[in-house]
């Protein structure tokens, strides 16, 4: 199958994670395999997107502002005449909506259904079931729930021990953590709030990740919180943590919970969209959005229960939800062009 992934934000997060992925497991399969980036995601720092994606894919990079870019992208597609033209976020749907008819025109849901990017596609894969309510019956009929996917990553031994070292962190500190994006949707300032609120001897913060609101944070945040930055390897401080946190306001399907269940981790979460999903699996009540108090007492009464455990990790193994998405599409070709035969 000749596939194009389409993605034209700059920086590597959790949707270009899946794009990127998606696209690397679907050449592996031996797929004919395109990835359109934008060429800011190709440039060299450590939160690019380009240096992820395998040699088995076809990288082209388009230019220029984002009209600029979505025109630039939609020309490409139709040189490259494919099977499926699969979309990531907004932009890369307009460039969809722009050649009705060429190929399948595929768009995953990385955050919520909105009419003005996702109406006039062929087909959509909604991350989690809370997505499909608002998905209108026709589009909904032509749309699948697919989970995300995660793989656990080996980690080196001394991990957690060098970590703890570099940041002055004592080997019997209690060290609750966060990984993602620092902006408001994160909540990340109820987690400095709960954190001094509990006011746990021997413990310290570690916020993971970089975002507009970060030096905003920094500037609120006491000596004992660190916060350093992006990392390209977040499953080495995922093994330096003891228990992690997540205050998003907003978090579709979330798939951090995903890589703090590979670390064992036991998790303390509030009331996201993403979290009330994945629940029942990490099974700690969860917090109400904003509830810095209930959050600091639900961290405390987690200390009492902060060993490594075993979550079951299988329904998200990689290869088989890339071969659900590829299942999809030929589900969705084979509707499509039995229309195309009946007109």
């Amino acid at each position: 199958m000749k596939i194009v992934h389409i993605i034209l934000t700059h920086s590597f997060a959790g949707s270009e994670r899946y794009a990127v992925e998606l696209a690397n497991l679907q050449a592996e399969q031996d797929h004919d395999v395109t990835l359109i980036l934008h060429q800011r995601g190709a440039e060299q720092r450590a939160n690019a997107i380009a240096h992820r994606v395998s040699p088995k894919v076809n990288l082209k990079l388009v230019s220029g502002m984002k009209f600029l870019a979505i025109f630039r992208a939609k020309r490409l597609l139709k040189q490259l005449k494919p099977d499926v033209a699969h979309a990531h976020l907004s932009a890369a749907c307009r460039v969809l909506q722009g050649v009705p008819g060429l190929c399948l025109r595929v768009a995953t849901l990385h955050i919520h259904y909105k009419k003005q990017q996702h109406a006039n596609l062929d087909a959509l894969i909604a991350i989690a079931p809370w997505q499909m309510a608002a998905i209108p019956l026709p589009l909904r009929e032509r749309t699948v729930q697919l989970d995300n996917w995660s793989a656990a990553k080996s980690v080196p031994v001394d991990a957690r021990e060098r970590l703890r070292q570099e940041h002055a962190i004592g080997p019997d500190d209690v060290v609750i953590g966060t990984l993602g994006r620092v902006e408001q949707s994160k909540g990340q300032e109820t987690l400095l709030q709960a954190f001094s609120l509990a006011n746990i001897p021997n413990s310290r913060l570690v916020i993971v990740g970089e975002g507009k609101h970060w030096q905003q944070i920094r500037d609120k945040a006491p000596s004992t919180v660190i916060m350093p930055g992006f990392s390209s390897e977040p499953q080495q401080w995922l093994a330096c943590f003891d228990l992690f946190v997540s205050t998003a306001r907003s978090e579709p399907f979330g798939l951090v919970f995903l890589e703090a269940m590979h670390a064992g981790l036991p998790i303390v979460a509030t009331t996201s969209e993403g979290a009330k999903y994945l629940q029942p699996l990490f099974a700690t009540e969860l917090v109400p959005i904003d509830d810095a108090e209930t959050l600091a007492q639900r961290i405390k009464e987690q200390l009492t229960q902060l060993q490594r455990r075993q979550y079951p990790m299988q329904r998200f193994e990689p290869a088989a939800k890339a071969a659900e998405v590829l299942a999809f599409y030929q589900q969705q070709l084979t509707l499509q062009n039995t229309a195309k035969s009946q007109v």
